[in-house]
Parts: C-alpha cells; structure tokens; sequence
C-alpha cells in the first residue's frame, strides 16, 4: 500500500473526516461537532441530521488540505460501530460512495480500536495496558493473542455518561466534562459518595444518584464537582492498578474523550510511578472523537487484507472490541 487513507467517524456527536498516510502522517482531520440544547443529551437523529447538514463542507476541507489528492487515495475506512445508529448510517453512506466513486477499498474499523491505535502512534506506546474512557466505554485493556483483552469495565454507565448526566442535570449541555473539570478544581470541599468497585469493575450509578441528590439539596455545584471526579477517578485508577500489577507492563496508555481531563492523568501518573511504568495521553486535539483513529486504524486494517464490498456493508450500534481480531499486531 503506497497511498492514502481517508476515514469517516461518525459514531455520535463528531462527524469528522481525516486523510492519513501509510507512514503515520495525520495530513487532515477536519470535524464538525453537534451541540445539543443545554440540559440535553445526544438526541441520535438531531445529530445524524447536523452530521448529513456538514458532510460535504468537512469532506471537502479534508481533502482541500496540503499534500491530500483523490488520486493518491487508496482506500476508506469508516466507524462500523459501536455507536448511534443514524449517526453511524451517515458517516458508512459518505464512505461508501467515495469508495465507490473512486474504485477502491471500504475499511470497516471499529471506533472503540480506533482511541487505541492513535493513541499508539502518537505517543509511541508499544504494549500497553490501556485505559479506555470515553463517552461509550470504560474499560481496562490489555493486548493478548490477536485481540485486546478487557481486564476491568464499567458494569453500568461509563465514566463519560456519568460526567454528562450530572453536568446535564445541573443544566449543562453535553459534553460536560470541561465545565465538570474547571468546577471541581475551584474547590477542595470533599462530600461523600457511593465507592463501588466490584472485582475488578467499576459501577458509577449509585454515584450519579447521590451526586443529584447532593445539588437537589443544595450542595454547590463546585464542591459536588470535586467529589465526583475525586471518587469517580479514584475507582477507575484502583482497578487499572490491578491490572497493572497482574500484567506487569510499564506503559499506560489513557484514550477517549476524557484522557482529556487533567486530574484524571495526575492520577493516574502517581499510581504508575509506583510500579514504575510510564503513562501517556493522547494530545488535546486528538482524544475525543475524531477522523483520524478511523483513518490510521484503516491503514492498519488495510495492510493486513481487511475490507468489505459495498455491497456488503453495514454498520453495528453494538460491537465490543474484545471481540474484534487484530492481524497487525504481533
């Protein structure tokens, strides 16, 4: 494979589009966010319909960028799944008729595999154990026999949901983690919550609840804030500590949307340096939803002989990627 890869992600609130080169190269990554109104979450059909009202303007400034032409393309790769289905839908028909228009390769990736492979190429982690937090998945993760292998998950929100429904409780508009961060860190009052870990799982439910209930009863926003990441991040470093120890790998890698949290990879950096491992991130730019994770996971993917006609294409609201095989890694 000499050419380029172009790769559409459009699992939920990012429709973005993002041409990357066989060695690595992130030559575009262009995207366009739905916002929802304050106090609601992802509504599936808004967004598939804000995804289809941007697709051309985003296609168009992907492939616009320096050193991208269609005719140095040679596949395209989209998010299969998991995600919400009309806005799944849009992002496979944008990818499936460019790759017919042009006559080459469609790449089905899965998103969730996408986070991992960038993350890897962009911090030159090599084997690590991942923990993967976004709005869709919290999950420890580590590479085994052709597949990532979960080593602790979520057994009811994930730590992106739980930061959504709070902030969207207190009237915020999704994604809240921002405002949920720069709240927390205006304060060191610390209110008791639900610590539940289970095994080697989290479960963030009990902890939604009394956070509501806190703010109904008129705790401010900033003190419950603190104690919801402090407690909800405290779980999550726990059980990845587990993992780490069990494993005795030296490099945690941190992707999705919420690596992006400043607190959570303190953390996380205390607790490895125990063990004396390494943590990465991914950079700012690149660990939410984006474009790229689909385009490089494609040339991966590529590489190692996967595509799928037109024709037989489709899209998977539900696909866990330890059900995934990945031919490309060692």
């Amino acid at each position: 494979m000499k050419g380029h890869i172009l790769g559409v992600e459009s699992t939920a609130h990012t429709f973005s589009v993002s041409v990357v080169s066989p060695k690595g190269e992130i030559l575009s990554n262009e995207k366009s966010v739905y916002v929802p109104p304050e106090g609601s979450g992802i509504h599936p059909f808004e967004a598939s319909q804000s995804h289809l009202a941007s697709a051309a303007r985003v296609l168009s400034d992907a492939l616009a960028a320096p050193g991208v032409s269609l005719d140095e393309l040679d596949g395209v790769a989209y998010a299969m799944g998991p995600g919400l289905g009309p806005c799944l839908r849009v992002g496979a028909i944008v990818a499936r008729t460019l790759a017919s228009s042009l006559r080459v390769p469609l790449v089905p990736v899965n998103h969730a595999i996408g986070h991992i492979e960038l993350g890897c190429l962009l911090t030159g982690a090599k084997d690590p154990l991942v923990l993967l937090v976004s709005g869709g998945h919290t999950m420890i993760l580590a590479y085994s026999a052709q597949r990532w292998r979960v080593m602790g998950e979520s057994l009811d929100l994930t730590l992106g949901q739980l930061l959504d429904q709070f902030g969207r409780h207190h009237g915020l508009a999704s994604p809240c983690g921002r405002a949920i961060e720069d709240a927390a860190s205006r304060s060191t009052e610390y209110l008791r919550l639900p610590y539940t870990v289970k095994g080697n799982d989290v479960s963030f439910s009990g902890m939604l609840t009394a956070a509501k209930l806190l703010l109904d009863r008129g705790a401010a926003f900033d003190s419950v804030s603190y104690s919801l990441q402090e407690t909800a991040f405290a779980m999550v470093v726990e059980v990845t500590e587990r993992a780490l120890a069990f494993t005795g790998k030296k490099e945690v890698m941190i992707v999705g949307g919420v690596a992006a949290n400043r607190r959570l990879s303190a953390m996380m950096a205390d607790m490895a340096a125990r063990h004396s491992a390494r943590v990465t991130m991914a950079p700012l730019a690149y660990s939410g939803d984006c474009g790229a994770q689909i385009a490089w996971t494609g040339v991966l993917a590529l590489r190692s002989g996967i595509e799928v006609p037109v024709e037989d294409s489709k899209v998977l609201q539900s696909w866990r990627l330890d059900r995934v095989d990945i031919p490309w890694r060692s």
